[in-house]
């Protein structure tokens, strides 16, 4: 199964839907792609007590190789096609759900999709640029804004638990 998840990743193409960052943050992390990135996610979800079991691996190389936000149901239909048996999309999900707890991947909830995080176990708030056009999403990552969402939030007696902003509109190559 290594092996595929290996081949398949090395068919990918990092694109600039699966992580856009800003030079706003004031950490630094490193940027993860291929191989490498199935590496760092197995070892952010091992390192936080959960197991790194053959489907989760293939689900996360399958998310990896879109560059640009993917259902659950797409996955499943893929994973489907390469095992000739059917994977329920329940169980992507899932997964999937398993993955943004741990930040391995994001989701952008308008699209009801998915991204990975090429920057495994680095928490930030979700802000998508999410284009109505060709469906690609930008993430950003900008303390300031994300400082600025949670202080309304707590200015309200709100704790917010997962910030997610998203700017729907056109993407550069298709406005």
């Amino acid at each position: 199964m290594a092996e595929r998840a290996d081949s398949v990743l090395a068919q990918s193409r990092p694109g600039p839907y699966i992580i856009a960052m800003a030079s706003q943050h004031s950490h630094s992390h490193e940027e993860h792609s291929g191989e490498d990135l199935v590496a760092a996610a197995q070892s952010s979800l091992t390192q936080s007590g959960e197991q790194w079991t053959t489907m989760r691996e293939s689900v996360f190389a399958e998310l990896a190789r879109h560059d640009r936000p993917v259902s659950a149901y797409d996955i499943a239909d893929n994973l489907s096609a390469a095992r000739g048996k059917r994977v329920a999309p329940n169980s992507i999900y899932r997964i999937l759900d398993l993955f943004v707890a741990n930040n391995l991947a994001l989701r952008v909830e308008s699209a009801n999709a998915y991204l990975a995080n090429s920057h495994p176990g680095c928490q930030h708030d979700c802000i998508f640029l999410v284009c109505d056009e060709c469906g690609g999403a930008d993430h950003i990552d900008d303390e300031a804004v994300s400082k600025t969402v949670r202080t309304l939030a707590a200015s309200r007696q709100f704790k917010a638990e997962r910030p997610v902003l998203e700017i729907r509109g056109l993407c550069r190559m298709c406005a």
